[in-house]
């Protein structure tokens, strides 16, 4: 049987040299957006989970802790390398989302941007950022989403099945996971392709 998070690991490893000059542009606008919502403040502690190489970094305010995570240490490395060149102080890690090795209530904002779809279980991931956050804390999340009004159909479960293995899932709904692991949605905004990528900024009930 595949080991998912080794798959994972050693896909995105791969990925790492390309990754900025595929995603980058593309989803700059989409990450501006799901940041924009969320209600900073002063001397806050946020998590990046699946950072990737740091393409949230700039949109950040400047007057938060900002950790990072990564299931591929090479991610981390071109992170860590985006902080340096952006005068940020970034606390890196790699770290499998499912098993966080941070205390409980640690966090004011959680950020997981293009993971949920790819982690091979959100439900886990989720958990964990809701275990991690403060009470009432913020969840940020911006993915590529079923619609929520009804399951993926045969046909898009069948591409499926080639995506995600090379990629994401595209089947995954997004209120059912959220609110599934004890999140309130507060927002819930189409941000790129109609409504296949959104914006969701949630709380921790």
């Amino acid at each position: 049987m595949l080991n998912t998070t080794a798959w994972n690991r050693l896909r995105y490893s791969l990925y790492a040299p390309v990754y900025d000059l595929v995603v980058a542009r593309a989803f700059r606008r989409a990450r501006r957006l799901a940041l924009e919502t969320v209600h900073w403040r002063q001397g806050q502690r946020v998590l990046l989970i699946g950072a990737g190489t740091g393409l949230d970094l700039p949109c950040l305010p400047r007057d938060i802790e900002v950790h990072a995570i990564d299931i591929s240490p090479m991610m981390i490395t071109r992170l860590e390398a985006r902080a340096e060149r952006h005068g940020l102080d970034v606390i890196a890690a790699a770290m499998d989302a499912a098993r966080l090795t941070y205390p409980d209530a640690h966090f004011d904002v959680v950020v997981m941007h293009l993971v949920v779809a790819v982690m091979p279980d959100p439900e886990a991931g989720l958990r964990e950022a809701h275990r991690v956050l403060v009470e009432d804390g913020q969840l940020c999340v911006m993915d590529k989403f079923q619609s929520d009004a009804r399951p993926a159909g045969w046909c898009r479960r069948l591409v499926n099945v080639v995506t995600s293995f090379l990629a994401t899932d595209i089947t995954r709904q997004a209120r059912p996971l959220l609110e599934g692991n004890g999140f309130v949605i507060e927002h819930d905004t189409p941000v790129m392709m109609g409504s296949l990528f959104r914006a969701l900024l949630a709380r921790k009930a």
